[in-house]
Order: C-alpha cells, then sequence, then structure tokens
C-alpha cells in the first residue's frame, strides 16, 4: 500500500492526496473508505484475479470464491481508477468490477533493460550437461512444478536428453518438488539453488539455454503476466511454456506453447529447442527485441502518469 501525502497544512483536513493499494487480499479498499469523507482517492492497483486464485488453489468453487468476488466488487466500487497488469485484467476492470474504461490503466511489469544484459552467465550451474534448462519464481501448487518434473523425466528416461535443469525460488511446495525428483531418479539432473537475486540472479538466468514456464492452463494463469517469462526475454533466452492467453501476448515469437498442461508435448517443445540451436538464437533475440520495442518499462512508465493524470482531474 502507497500513501500519497498532501502539504502540512491539509493534514487535519486530508492528511494524504490518495492511497494506493495491491492485492490479494482485496481489503484496503475499507482503508480507502475511511479516508474517504477527507477527501482521499484510492487507487487500486490490481496485482492478482484473487477469486480466480482462489479457486486454482482450491480446485473448486465455494464460499471462499464467491466472498472474493464480492471483495473484488467492492474494491472496485471503491477505487477511483485502476491500474491492472494487462489487457485481461483491465477488461475484468470495466466488465465484472463496473468501472469506466477511462478510469483503467495497463502498466505491465518488466524487468530494467539497463540492468538484465545478456552474458555468459555463471556456467558452473550446468554441471556438464549439454542443455541447461532454468526455471525462475514461485514453487508452488499453481505454479505446475509437478508438470516439469514428469516433462524432465520424458525427457532424461524417454529422450535421453542430456539436460541440467536448475531451478531458482522457493515456495510451500519446494520439499514435495525435491521428492518428486528424487522418486523418478532425477537428482543427477536437478539443482535447487533457492532464491537468488541483483548479480546472483543474472549469473544464473544467463547460464541457462532455454527457460520455462511450467504454470498450467486454469481461469487464473490464462489470464495472468508471468514475470519469469519477460525476465528470460529480455536476458535473450527462448522459452517453453504452455499455450495461455496472456502468455502469447508477453512473448509472442519468442516461445514454444505446448498443449495446455500435457508434460509429455512440453519435454517434445524442450527437445525442439534443444536440435535446432539457430531457432534458440532466433527466438532469444526476439524475445529481447519485443522487450525493448513494446514491453518494457519505458513503454509502461506514460500510462502510469497518465493514470495519476486522471486521477488527480477527479473531484475528492
Amino acid at each position: 500500500m502507497a500513501l500519497v501525502q498532501t502539504g502540512q497544512n491539509h493534514l487535519k483536513r486530508r492528511p494524504y492526496d490518495a492511497i494506493q493499494g495491491c492485492n490479494p487480499p482485496d481489503l484496503v479498499f475499507l482503508l480507502a473508505r475511511w479516508y474517504r469523507p477527507r477527501g482521499v482517492r484510492y487507487v487500486f492497483d490490481h496485482h492478482d484475479v484473487s477469486p480466480e486464485l482462489f479457486e486454482a488453489k482450491l480446485a473448486k468453487r465455494g464460499p471462499v470464491y464467491h466472498l472474493m468476488r464480492l471483495l473484488e466488487r467492492m474494491t472496485f466500487k471503491t477505487a477511483d481508477i485502476s491500474i491492472a497488469t494487462n489487457d485481461s485484467f483491465r477488461t475484468i476492470a470495466i466488465t465484472r468490477g463496473g468501472m469506466h474504461a477511462d478510469d483503467v490503466f495497463t502498466v505491465r511489469s518488466a524487468p530494467k533493460t539497463d540492468e538484465f544484459l545478456p552474458a555468459a552467465g555463471d556456467q558452473t550451474y550446468r554441471k556438464g550437461a549439454a542443455i541447461l534448462i532454468g526455471y525462475l519464481g514461485v514453487i508452488g501448487q499453481q505454479e505446475g512444478m509437478d508438470l516439469l518434473v514428469r516433462a524432465a523425466d520424458h525427457l532424461v528416461n524417454k529422450i535421453d536428453a542430456n539436460v541440467h535443469f536448475l531451478i531458482i525460488g522457493f515456495g510451500p511446495t519446494h520439499h514435495d518438488m525435491i521428492q518428486d525428483v528424487a522418486r523418478r531418479k532425477l537428482q543427477d539432473h536437478f539443482t535447487f539453488a533457492g532464491p537468488l537475486y541483483d548479480n546472483a540472479l543474472l549469473d544464473a538466468l544467463n547460464a541457462i539455454d532455454i527457460g520455462v514456464a511450467p504454470d498450467p492452463k486454469n481461469t487464473m494463469n490464462d489470464i495472468s503476466t508471468m514475470n519469469k517469462v519477460m525476465e528470460y526475454m529480455t536476458l535473450e533466452k527462448p522459452v517453453v511454456q504452455f499455450d495461455l492467453t496472456e502468455g502469447r501476448v508477453s512473448a509472442g515469437p519468442a516461445a514454444l506453447y505446448a498443449q495446455p498442461n500435457d508434460p509429455i508435448d512440453f519435454a517434445h517443445k524442450i527437445q525442439t529447442l534443444i536440435d535446432d540451436t539457430s531457432l534458440r538464437w532466433d527466438m532469444g533475440w526476439a524475445g529481447r527485441k519485443r522487450v525493448l520495442d513494446q514491453l518494457s518499462w519505458a513503454h509502461s512508465a506514460p500510462h502510469l502518469l497518465a493514470a495519476y493524470a486522471r486521477l488527480f482531474d477527479k473531484t475528492p
């Protein structure tokens, strides 16, 4: 949550010009409503589709899902403007949230292109393998780590691919993934690096040949932008992911798209890139160019400025 403070002379009457709240959970609107009588505006920074997030976690719709829909509606009703991470979220704000189109702004996130620079990376992560495959992100239920391990099993034990997997991150199913890898006798083909930051992260990601995003197709993932895909692309890494709506919007020609939730097809898409060095290079180049030309922060910053201009045009 961010608070935009006004001048000292107005603190008693209006302690803040605006409150910017993100989600989940969709509860910051309660604070916004508390301050609204004093002229404080509310910006809803829409990070996640909370109803779909709970549906993905519980694998069903129930009371929690409908509670999330109610809180979502109340959040949009309270907001003066909404910032959406992509156009799918913008559509939800307008249709499900009832917001006017002029009050919803798409502001995409992207790595800093002047810091995420392609380089040789730390090749010790390769562990002697011909191809290093990298995953960056949360190791959780809805991230499809079980599908990634099944794809790795097919690559190693059926296709006999000379690969190593570098897993960067942590999460609630980290231990389950390690056990799954061991059960399939894949320990020698996996390195669990834990969370990495700054130069250590760049050294690891720059070493990989292929970036993977095994997020399964569901109501949440299909309309969510995966930051890891943007980071792979910025470092000129070709991507393999399942065929998701916003996944295609992000990656375009920089990715190969497996049949949704099919780990065998996912493995075959990785194998396609293993077999074709030129394709890997072409896709990697196309990915960074796509970020620089269309998706970098330089292209999103004007939308954020326009959002705040719209906010302060409104009468408190």
